[in-house]
């Protein structure tokens, strides 16, 4: 979380500074004690671990402290579809331990009762630039698009993030959200690489960086690439130019994964190296999944087209106003749809949408969830989701409650390669947790309290436990010390 006053300040900086000397993480070849496993990968390999690393900028996160908590008496969504009522979710050491309506908890265990609440998964965003473009909204904080070349797969936005960003923790408190993709923008065809972050307070992007998540390279269709070369008398300047420039990139990506496989293979001279192109390798290698910002239904085909070419695969269009229109080829393709429940109509690529957007999308069994893309909307996706739930039911889709909260987390999770550790209340998982203090699709909820990792990063009824960022301590109105939110 944010630190909360000078006295969480000092705590903050002490559990971080602990996280951020850890040793750098090793391979699990390079943990086998015998040697036997690592002298074999070398004698297959001659040019492997000769080359670049593939994690050059490693993360640090090591997750706070909590106490083993029990929330008991509440409607609980696990984020898998399932709705248990008067139900309990116990959680210690950072992990989910039970859910269910008898749970047995262990002595010494925080009770809270939560008779008339409900508990979700933490909500993840799988669309957001806070950190790249933070408050206050000032040009000397506009880092998120490079907007000198359509193709910069070479930057990663996580180079940009900037962790004082007072609007992580507003997205903590009032929206729910504890996990989160930092994308660069969309200026470009290729924008470079994105990041996953924990939504806690860390002096650096690396004490925020989600372990072991996969990252992420934004690409772009459509409008923006050729609105922003277009008047240079350069490509693109046509949606013709877009792809052109795009399969020029992936074949010359492609002759450097076959350069670079052949050396880690076989050794001898290593190729030279390219920064962009460690990028495409990565994704022709299914290391790294495309995010590719995309409105229109008949250029996301074209795109899926594109990625059989070459032997990728889209994992996510985003925004995707016209996913509604190919909800079966999305299916087809295994390729999720990022979507708004109403931001539609501001440019023309953007004008057929309409609110059943994720409600049809659901019908068709294709991979949806919302997103943000916002610093305001990212406090209350659990509203936009409302919002999309009840286009569907006038539409007469009626997607029960329980199943429309994938939409904020199980199917971000999947999305981003995490299903596995997050986005949903399953035993083992990250107990990424958010007690509401109402039903979370009213206008009128709000997080009571919000675990990452099982730590209680934010209390409403708790003063000490608000989340301010360092940026934010001595601002006016927002010192802690004068509003007696810290006493």
């Amino acid at each position: 979380m944010r630190a909360t006053g000078l006295a969480g300040v000092a705590m903050a900086l002490a559990l971080v500074g602990c996280a951020e000397s850890g040793a750098r993480p090793q391979s699990a070849g390079d943990n086998d004690a015998s040697g036997r496993k690592v002298a074999a990968e070398k004698q297959r390999a001659p040019g492997l671990n000769k080359g670049y690393s593939h994690d050059p900028f490693p993360s640090t996160y090591r997750a706070y402290p909590g106490v083993p908590t029990l929330v008991r008496n509440v409607t609980i969504y696990d984020g898998e579809g399932g709705r248990i009522e008067n139900g309990q979710v116990l959680f210690a050491d950072g992990k989910v331990v039970a859910v269910g309506q008898n749970v047995d908890a262990p002595a010494g265990t925080t009770v809270i009762d939560g008779a008339g609440k409900w508990v979700t998964p933490g909500i993840i965003d799988i669309h957001s630039h806070l950190g790249d473009y933070p408050t206050p909204s000032v040009q000397a904080h506009s880092d998120g698009n490079e907007a000198t070349d359509p193709v910069t797969a070479d930057v990663w936005a996580e180079h940009s993030v900037w962790p004082q960003d007072p609007g992580f923790g507003k997205a903590l408190a009032n929206g729910g959200v504890t996990t989160l993709q930092i994308l660069p923008g969309s200026a470009n065809l290729f924008g470079g690489r994105s990041v996953v972050l924990k939504n806690v307070y860390a002096r650096t992007m690396q004490g925020m960086k989600f372990p072991g998540a996969p990252y992420g390279l934004k690409m772009a269709c459509g409008e923006n690439p050729k609105r922003v070369y277009g008047g240079k008398n350069r490509k693109p300047s046509t949606r013709m130019g877009n792809v052109a420039v795009d399969r020029a990139t992936w074949a010359k990506a492609a002759k450097y994964r076959q350069d670079w496989d052949a050396y880690e293979t076989n050794g001898g001279k290593a190729p030279d190296r390219d920064i962009a192109m460690d990028t495409l390798r990565g994704v022709l290698s299914g290391e790294i999944r495309v995010q590719n910002h995309c409105y229109r239904a008949d250029e996301m085909a074209i795109v899926m087209d594109m990625a059989k070419e070459f032997g990728y695969r889209v994992t996510a269009f985003h925004h995707a106003v016209e996913a509604y229109k190919i909800g079966d080829l999305l299916k087809a393709n295994d390729t999720c749809a990022a979507v708004w429940a109403d931001w539609y109509g501001f440019k023309m690529e953007s004008y057929d949408g309409i609110g059943e957007n994720l409600a049809l999308l659901h019908k068709a069994g294709a991979c949806a969830m919302i997103h943000s893309d916002d610093e305001n909307g990212i406090q209350r996706l659990n509203q936009e989701v409302a919002k999309a739930l009840a286009s569907g039911r006038r539409a007469g889709i009626d997607v029960p409650d329980a199943e429309a909260w994938e939409w904020l987390s199980y199917g971000p999770a999947k999305a981003l390669g995490i299903a596995e550790r997050t986005g949903s209340l399953k035993p083992g998982k990250m107990a990424d947790v958010v007690l509401w203090n109402g039903d979370p699709f009213s206008v009128y909820t709000r997080p009571e309290k919000v675990w990452v990792d099982g730590a209680l990063l934010y209390d409403a009824l708790d003063p000490k436990r608000r989340p301010i960022s360092d940026f934010e301590l001595g601002q006016p109105g927002r010192d802690p010390r004068m509003t007696g939110e810290v006493k």
